[in-house]
C-alpha cells in the first residue's frame, strides 16, 4: 500500500511510525526524575547566591557606617544616614540597623548569642533572611537563617553558621 504518493509502503500489520502511549509515559517519567533531582540543587544554588548577595550588602555597609561614624564621631541614626534606608535585602525586606552603644536607648532590642551577650559593642546590622522573622537572640528560630553582621564585624554571615 502507498500512502498518497509518500512513497512508503506499509505493510500489512505493521504499527504506524510514532510514540506509544507507553513510550510518552516512560520519556515523561525520565523527565520528572531529572527535574527532582536537579530542582533542588537549583533551589540550594539561589539561595546560596541570596546570602551572597546579603553578605556583601552588609559588608558594604558596615564600611559606610564606619565612615560616617569616622566623620562625625557618632553612629548613625538609621540607614537613612548613609544612604541605605531603602535598600531591601534579597527577600524583599528591608536591612535592620540599632546603634547598641547606647544601652540605655536599645532595652535588650540588641542581638545576642546562646549565652545572651549582645553580638556587637557598636552596631547591629542584618538581614531577617528569607522567612523575614526575627528574635533578638540567634538560638531561636525565627533568627536562625538571619544574616548577621557579629563581632563589630569579624564575622558576617548566617546566624545559624555564628
Amino acid at each position: 500500500m502507498d500512502f498518497a504518493g509518500s512513497g512508503r509502503v506499509r505493510r500489512a500489520g505493521a504499527r504506524p511510525a510514532g510514540f506509544t502511549l507507553v513510550e510518552l509515559a516512560i520519556a515523561l517519567i525520565i523527565v520528572a526524575l531529572l527535574a527532582g533531582i536537579a530542582l533542588p540543587s537549583y533551589t540550594d544554588s539561589r539561595n546560596k547566591a541570596a546570602i551572597a548577595q546579603a553578605r556583601g550588602d552588609i559588608a558594604d555597609m558596615a564600611i559606610r557606617i564606619n565612615q560616617y561614624y569616622a566623620d562625625h564621631r557618632a553612629f548613625p541614626a538609621s540607614l537613612a544616614d548613609i544612604g541605605k534606608a531603602t535598600l531591601l535585602d534579597p527577600w524583599k525586606h528591608p536591612y535592620k540597623y540599632l546603634d547598641v552603644t547606647d544601652i540605655k536607648a536599645t532595652k535588650g532590642k540588641a542581638r545576642k548569642d546562646k549565652n545572651l551577650v549582645p553580638i556587637n559593642s557598636d552596631f547591629d546590622l542584618y538581614s531577617m533572611g528569607k522567612d523575614g522573622k526575627t528574635t533578638a537572640p540567634l538560638t531561636a528560630k525565627a533568627s536562625q537563617d538571619d544574616i548577621i553582621r557579629a563581632n563589630d564585624g569579624r564575622f558576617i554571615g548566617l546566624a545559624s553558621e555564628y
